[in-house]
């Protein structure tokens, strides 16, 4: 806004040197305000938005009136005929406030006027509160015979392309009539010259209130047909337009703005009704707990619309009648002398007061209720400050001990509600206290099992306090629990409780493999443990019931399904003779090193090969023995399978390729293979081969003669016969 101003001021001085200055005769008038002070006079210290405080008077030597001018206060605004106005309410808090006025003569040389608001003491001068204050440029006269004048032409009717911002009119609401009541004649300078009409569009004239603003078509009256609300519309934007009526000239369209100032004619409102707060009894002096609030429809920038608050009476006024105290400005509630007692007094109800125009305005009532809340002044105390109780050993989470306190303090309340510790005695962790359902009780119990070998008794100090801190230094109650522990028969216990060892599988029966003991926690006691096997899946093992001393029972394999990982895993009992006998378990882990008993096989026992152009067939072995007693594997073909068949290892010797040496006639044939593992142990396999009449890998065996069928199957058949004989004899032997 200050860069438009100079903008503008720059342009009027361009205009002047070339249109005025250029073409006026040396004078001997010098331009410049009319005085070095001006002092505009008050009878108060709020002065609202809009008030007109006077005029300062420049001399431009060169017959102008309107000019811009500056001020140095952004509250103050100056317009171009030099009338001072307020932009928005002003308090004079000294009584007095100076600011400076600047402006330019034609030359561009600046001049400064320096401006002093005061209050006097006597009766306010209704006459400085004009209903209605207009200043723009181009507006001559300051009464009823106020014209406001289109921009100049340059030559004749044709307009000069020029710019004007027309400051708005300031029109006080709610004004009696009689309507209509004239703001302004709207002239053009070319009536001089042609008869011009007059007419006005925009809010208020042509929309929206329509009506509220007209235009005397010929003569340029301006009038306002009835009251105005700001609260409703607190400003209007009208167009003015001139035309010829003869003539086809017409000025440019000129913007006026209406501004509606406002009066003091709406009440304030709470914005609710009660307001309800809470304060602590122990709140200290100046504590804000709660704010009142109201709204007035009145302009914000004005008095009119600034709100007051205060306390006219407080119910109980006890036990002084000022407890609280309200911040005018802001409607904060807040403490204001010390004796709040929920116990005596615990609710207040205040009867507040919004009053605008900075409490010199209408009123308002409302009500604020306080609820006066406890606080923590009461320390809760136990019932009983010392008890013995007995608990078994070995428990988790045994209720040990249920201390009962009393609090003085408001029931429900944080200050009421209870928490507890443990403050010796504890040193382990053994014991958890918390707060039970009723909270007003500690309840303890076991955290980890006790253990009466160990330590027999415990003595644990117990110390209560509320949820909410205590006000000011109170003295804390605390109780005494003694905690006998009570001896159980215990079940013996293995160590470890897992045990590992390491055998071959092939470990004679009755090898001792590990002598697998456990002990009786009970010490105060003489009991005697006896063993027992409590899971063998295959039954390999044996306890000696006396010692612990575990054997083989029967031989043991490592390829056993029962086997997981090399490791066979077997369940131990230990029971000891109490008159409730315990019994602990232990694991016994036999990892298990492997041994070659298992001669590798071959997996495919039927297979089918076209007898020309076939490629061989890859048998795949399995040794269910681990390195080094398995692979790599080597084959040799047996009796009459080494004239007809080729038997050879793969590229990893995990494998065998088999393929017949020539064409044989179709038919099936046993091929014997005897595989041998890293170390030589062997063993026979008998692949039934049907070879085919047909060349490739797409077999397609034909039906054969029933004859040579016939005779080929009873060769076949003698050939297993005596295949099984010689393997049952070599697994006799």
């Amino acid at each position: 806004m200050e860069t438009m101003k100079f903008v503008q001021l720059g342009f009027i001085i361009f205009l002047c040197k070339a249109f005025v200055c250029g073409f006026a005769e040396e004078s001997s008038c010098t331009p410049g305000f009319e005085s070095e002070l001006l002092v505009f006079k008050v009878h108060r210290d709020h002065l609202h938005q809009g008030k007109r405080l006077g005029r300062v008077i420049f001399n431009t030597c060169d017959g102008r009136t309107r000019m811009l001018f500056q001020s140095s206060d952004k509250w103050f605004d100056v317009d171009t005929d030099g009338t001072v106005t307020l932009k928005r309410q002003v308090t004079l808090h000294e009584g007095h406030k100076v600011f400076s006025v600047h402006a330019w003569d034609s030359s561009g040389k600046k001049h400064t006027v320096s401006v002093r608001v005061e209050r006097v003491h006597h009766h306010e001068d209704h006459h400085m509160d004009t209903v209605m204050n207009i200043s723009s440029p181009q507006m001559e006269s300051h009464s009823d015979d106020l014209i406001l004048m289109f921009p100049k032409s340059s030559t004749g009717l044709k307009r000069a392309k020029r710019g004007w911002v027309i400051p708005p009119f300031r029109v006080l609401e709610n004004s009696r009539g009689p309507f209509p009541i004239k703001l302004v004649q709207i002239k053009s300078d070319m009536s001089s010259e042609a008869q011009m009409q007059y007419k006005i569009t925009g809010e208020g004239a042509d929309l929206d209130p329509k009506g509220t603003f007209t235009i005397e078509r010929l003569s340029g009256n301006l009038f306002v047909t009835r009251p105005l609300d700001r609260e409703r519309k607190a400003s209007y934007r009208l167009i003015a337009h001139a035309t010829g009526v003869d003539v086809d000239v017409a000025e440019k369209p000129m913007e006026i703005i209406v501004n509606v100032l406002d009066q003091n004619d709406d009440y304030p409102v709470f914005t609710q009704n009660p307001f309800n707060g809470n304060v602590s009894e122990a709140a200290e002096i100046g504590h804000e707990f709660m704010t009142v609030t109201a709204t007035d429809a009145d302009d914000p920038n004005t008095d009119n619309g600034v709100i007051s608050y205060s306390i006219v009476k407080q119910d109980p006024e006890l036990p002084k009648p000022n407890m609280f105290e309200i911040n005018s400005v802001t409607g904060g509630i807040r403490v204001n002398s010390v004796g709040l007692d929920k116990e005596k007094w615990s609710k207040y109800t205040l009867t507040v007061v919004a009053t605008d125009m900075e409490g010199r305005g209408y009123s308002t009532t409302g009500t604020a209720v306080i609820t006066v809340t406890d606080s923590n002044d009461n320390a809760p105390q136990f019932e009983q400050t010392s008890q013995t109780v007995s608990v078994p050993e070995n428990k988790v989470g045994a209720v040990v001990a249920k201390l009962a306190v009393t609090d003085e303090d408001e029931e429900g309340s944080p200050a009421w509600s209870t928490k507890y510790r443990i403050i010796s005695g504890d040193k382990g962790g053994f014991f958890n206290v918390s707060t039970g359902p009723s909270r007003l009780e500690g309840i303890i119990t076991t955290a980890k099992p006790l253990d009466f070998e160990k330590n027999k008794q415990y003595i644990l100090s117990v110390i209560v306090e509320n949820d909410e801190p205590f006000v000011g230094a109170l003295a804390t109650s605390t109780a005494t629990v003694t905690v006998n522990v009570e001896d159980v028969n215990e079940p013996p216990e293995f160590n470890p409780k897992e045990k590992i060892i390491y055998k071959p599988e092939d470990s004679p029966i009755d090898t001792e493999l590990v002598s697998y003991t456990a002990t009786d926690p009970d010490i105060g006691k003489s009991q005697k443990i006896m063993y027992k096997i409590g899971n063998d899946p295959e039954g390999w093992l044996s306890v000696n019931q006396d010692t612990g001393l575990i054997k083989v029972r029967k031989l043991m394999d490592r390829e056993s399904s029962s086997v997981k990982d090399d490791k066979y895993r077997a369940i131990i009992l230990a029971v000891d003779d109490g008159d409730a006998p315990a019994t602990g378990t232990g694991t016994l882990i036999i990892e298990l090193s492997d041994v070659n008993d298992n001669a590798p096989v071959i997996n495919e026992r039927i297979i089918k090969i076209c007898n020309r152009g076939s490629t061989p067939v890859l048998l795949s072995i399995t040794d269910k023995d681990g390195p080094p007693y398995a692979g790599p594997f080597t084959v040799e073909t047996q009796g009459e399978t080494s004239e007809n068949w080729s038997a050879t290892m793969n590229e990893t010797s995990t494998g065998v390729f088999l393929k017949p040496k020539f064409t044989l006639e179709q038919g099936d044939y046993n091929v014997i293979l005897r595989v041998f593992d890293n170390h030589r142990l062997s063993q026979d396999s008998t692949i039934q081969a049907s070879v085919c009449d047909c060349e490739g890998d797409d077999v397609q065996c034909t039906d054969c003669e029933k004859a040579s069928c016939s005779a080929s199957n009873a060769a076949i058949n003698i050939a297993n016969i005596a295949h099984i004989v010689f393997v049952f004899y070599f697994i006799i032997l």
